[in-house]
């Protein structure tokens, strides 16, 4: 089948709390979601699914980025936040809790320290990554490029397996200022070229 003639519908299961969200003051979130993928999006609020189809001229790849960024809506991403997905430098990576979890008391505690007294340990992340977290029911989603995805998974996963936040933000300290040095000698090399 060629890219031209894509069709079809995607279901994409969406928490039905957030369809107000997705839709939007009189559906102009809906309709920046679908400007911005090329795809139609129609919701089914009674059966939690959200269907997404491209439109003319639209690819699998707008299809699969569309999915993306209707997860990270349902995680309880902002609108904008979800837009960045359109650019490919940016991708959604997900941790589910429900996997490293043993019960909801055990669930509410991980959540609990993820984001911190005040939200502050999890506006520390954003700060010192770059990078967009949001903590839903189950499940931690971060919107960011691949190594501040990389650098966030890594930092979270050892807080959920114990580690303090004192440990995890002198681990973050090491490996964002090493991630900033890299990209800084990056630019340097773009600009001389």
């Amino acid at each position: 089948m060629s890219e031209k003639n894509v069709s079809g519908r995607l279901p994409v299961p969406f928490d039905q709390s957030k369809i107000g969200l997705l839709i939007g003051k009189d559906g102009t979130n809906k309709a920046r979601l679908e400007e911005a993928f090329n795809v139609k999006i129609e919701v089914k609020p009674e059966e939690g699914i959200v269907y997404v189809e491209p439109r003319e001229g639209a690819t699998l790849y707008n299809v699969y980025v569309a999915e993306k960024a209707l997860k990270a809506l349902s995680i309880g991403f902002s609108i904008d936040d979800v837009l960045l997905l359109k650019d490919d430098v940016y991708d959604l990576e997900i941790i589910d809790l429900g996997e490293v979890t043993k019960n909801r008391e055990d669930l509410m505690r991980i959540k609990a320290r993820v984001i911190g007294t005040g939200g502050r340990f999890k506006k520390a992340l954003e700060d010192m990554t770059g990078a967009k977290i949001a903590v839903g029911e189950k499940q931690i989603g971060i919107i960011g490029d691949f190594e501040q995805n990389k650098l966030i998974k890594d930092a979270l996963t050892r807080l959920i397996a114990g580690q303090s936040h004192q440990a995890v933000m002198k681990f973050l300290e090491r490996y964002s200022f090493e991630l900033k040095r890299r990209r800084m000698e990056l630019w340097e090399r773009i600009q001389g070229m």
